[in-house]
């Protein structure tokens, strides 16, 4: 089973379609079987975002979740 990138897809169109930056800059792998996101975000948050956007595309497959959440250096400390 080979994944395949499809920007046209239902599923890649949820997160390009996205208000939040973050989530247009993910990456999505699509089999009949399998939907695979990839990337990296700066919180839990965004990432479960990202499942939820997708969700409603996936007609019937699975959804494997499989972004990073990368926190970001604090910018100032005390």
């Amino acid at each position: 089973m080979s994944l395949i990138t499809l920007e046209s897809s239902r599923a890649c169109q949820a997160l390009r379609g996205s208000a939040l930056p973050a989530l247009r800059k993910l990456s999505l792998q699509e089999t009949e079987a399998v939907v695979v996101i990839n990337g990296r975000v700066s919180s839990y948050y965004l990432k479960q975002l990202a499942q939820e956007a997708v969700m409603p595309a996936l007609d019937g497959r699975e959804l494997q979740n499989q972004v990073a959440v990368v926190r970001e250096p604090a910018m100032y400390q005390s």
